[in-house]
């Protein structure tokens, strides 16, 4: 039982293994190139999502301070 289990354990490691091998690793310029395309677009979004934040705090604000 314990041979069983251990060649099972083998076999998977070992396809892990073969796994692994067909990765295509991206080559440094591309890295580079599609860290920086990340990196542009989270400022970007954080942005928007800043200034969409503020507009609608502003306009709660209003909204509150209305006096009939």
């Amino acid at each position: 039982m314990a041979d069983k289990a251990e060649k099972g354990q083998k076999s998977w490691f070992d396809g892990l293994k073969a796994e692994f091998k067909k990765i295509i690793w991206p080559d440094r310029k591309s890295l580079v190139k599609q860290t920086g395309a990340v990196v542009a677009v989270s400022i970007v979004l954080g942005m928007v999502i800043a200034i969409l934040d503020f507009i609608f705090q502003h306009g709660v604000d209003v909204l509150v301070n209305i006096r009939f």
